[in-house]
């Protein structure tokens, strides 16, 4: 299936986990894939695998938090690939879980600064020629804990928080020019991020108490609801939260 053949994508954070799935996935579909990541050697390995596997695309490489520099390599990889079509706002971090009054601003600054901010930077890097095409469609990665919270996360959970209220707020100021923005909300997938500790018995209890399906996603489950938004197949659809969660939060 090419649904997305000619179009381009940007899809940040792309150098593993999930956002690596969705620059696979687009890629797979048809699409110019620019991969964006602060690691060049990580934005490497997955144009590399773009390449391998019979699609294109161009690394991106860039903190999404340094405005400067994310608009400068978003304006050079377009020069490269073309005028983008697609926006992934998926870049992102996890940062330890810690109680509200030990989180120190530092650390709550950089948190917002690439899930907010990198997502308002590379949006606004973008529009421009999405207004000018008359569409567009940009897509954001939130999280369950932007849904319902979790003790010990406030940082995390503030900022993926603040994504659904960019992703409802966008889409209706940008449905005038026919670009429709949603967010992908997962709960737990499995991806390297959480290290050992996902294969620990109190994990894996936790997991089993409370998610009805009784397992993680795989990070393609996610990568193909992010095919989807990104489709002509999803014109109707515009301001939604789509959380692939596992019943975990319904």
């Amino acid at each position: 299936m090419k649904n997305l053949q000619g179009r381009v994508a940007l899809v940040t954070g792309a150098g593993s986990g999930i956002g690596r799935s969705d620059a696979l996935v687009l890629a797979e579909r048809g699409a110019t894939v620019l991969v964006n990541d602060f690691d060049p050697r990580a934005a490497d390995e997955t144009a590399a695998q773009i390449g391998e596997a019979g699609g294109c695309a161009v690394p991106c490489v860039a903190d999404v938090g340094d405005a400067a520099a994310i608009a400068a390599a978003i304006d050079a990889a377009q020069r490269q690939a073309g005028a983008i079509d697609i926006l992934v706002n998926n870049a992102g971090i996890s940062g330890r879980q810690q109680a509200f009054d030990a989180i120190a601003d530092a650390d709550l600054a950089r948190m917002f600064q690439v899930h907010v901010m990198g997502a308002w930077y590379c949006t606004r890097a973008v529009l421009p020629g999405m207004k000018d095409r008359g569409r567009g469609k940009i897509i954001n990665t939130s999280s369950i804990l932007g849904m319902a919270g979790r003790r010990r996360s406030a940082h995390y959970a503030g900022a993926k928080a603040a994504l659904i209220g960019l992703t409802k707020a966008w889409a209706k100021e940008f449905a005038e020019w026919n670009i429709q923005v949603n967010a992908v909300a997962p709960g737990r997938v499995r991806t390297p991020i959480l290290g050992a500790f996902a294969d620990s018995e109190e994990y894996q209890r936790d997991l089993l108490a409370n998610v009805p399906l009784r397992r993680r996603a795989e990070p393609e489950e996610v990568a193909w609801l992010v095919a989807f938004l990104a489709s002509d197949e999803s014109d109707y659809i515009t301001g939604q939260i789509i959380s692939p969660n596992g019943g975990e939060v319904v």
